[in-house]
């Protein structure tokens, strides 16, 4: 949690994302062909797509993983007023 912490403290304060939502997990996954299980902090970031290298480059100086994932969803729609929000706040 208090690597998630400082990834989104991070991001924020760099105005690449606007939102961070973080949730304690249990993750399943193979990794060098064998499974494993792990606690983890799935950590949920706001932002927009122009935005996702710059924050691949700063996640990647503070994860303690070499290999962590990132991914990216679109958004197909959302409010007027949370549109607004990420204007102004990326904008900043």
């Amino acid at each position: 949690m208090k690597e998630a912490d400082k990834i989104t403290r991070t991001l924020l304060e760099k105005r690449l994302i606007f939102c961070a939502k973080r949730f304690p997990v249990s993750s399943s996954y193979f990794w060098k062909g064998k499974r494993n299980s792990s606690k983890e902090v799935l950590l949920i970031m706001d932002s927009l797509r122009d935005n996702f290298e710059k924050v691949r480059k700063e996640v990647a100086k503070i994860h303690s993983y070499k290999t962590f994932v990132l991914l990216s969803s679109p958004v197909i729609q959302t409010t007027v007023e949370v549109e607004n929000w990420i204007k102004q706040e990326l904008r900043s």
